[in-house]
């Protein structure tokens, strides 16, 4: 009993193989596996050049459209406006020549936390000094998610960041 599996009868060995026209994904999904991991390795890397140790909240992140100037202190006093040092003397004018005089132009600051609260104070202030109205404190996000507003707890409740918090201070 002989049976022919290629199906062409008499033709010999010719017509058994032929091209697959299937396309293999494999190889597709582990490249982009590969950069989808490479691409959240390097992601926090991109962020702000100064490293600055920031303390946690809870504290919804604001809205915004136009790009804020960022100032940041770090943990020994040093002041950078971007990612340039900065002396406290010359912070106003650096800023009010980035913002083009603009006093409504979003300024956040960021501190580390083992800075002491009044050279954070002081840096504000100088900014506030200078015009600009729209200062805010950056904080890191906790891990742990912030209540809802349907559920209410037992916890003191959180200010938003850059506004001060009602009730009793410590």
């Amino acid at each position: 009993m002989a049976v022919s599996i290629g199906g062409s009868g008499g033709r010999g060995r010719r017509g058994r193989y032929r091209p697959l026209a299937e396309i293999n994904v494999t190889p597709m999904v582990d490249v982009m596996l590969v950069l989808l991991i490479i691409f959240m390795v390097t992601a926090p890397l991109m962020t702000s050049g100064v490293s600055v140790d920031l303390p946690k909240t809870n504290a919804q992140p604001l809205n915004s459209d136009s790009e804020p100037l960022t100032v940041s202190i770090k943990a020994n006093g040093a002041i950078f406006l971007q990612e340039q040092g900065v002396d406290v003397g010359e912070l106003v004018v650096k800023l009010q020549a980035i913002a083009k005089n603009n006093a409504d132009r979003r300024i956040f600051v960021r501190g580390d936390k083992d800075l002491a609260y009044g050279r954070i104070m002081e840096v504000m202030g100088t900014i506030t000094r200078g015009g600009f109205t729209k200062v805010a404190l950056l904080a890191e996000q906790t891990s742990a998610p912030a209540p809802s507003a349907s559920a209410p707890s037992a916890s003191a409740p959180s200010a938003p960041v850059g506004k001060p918090a009602s009730g009793p201070r410590r």
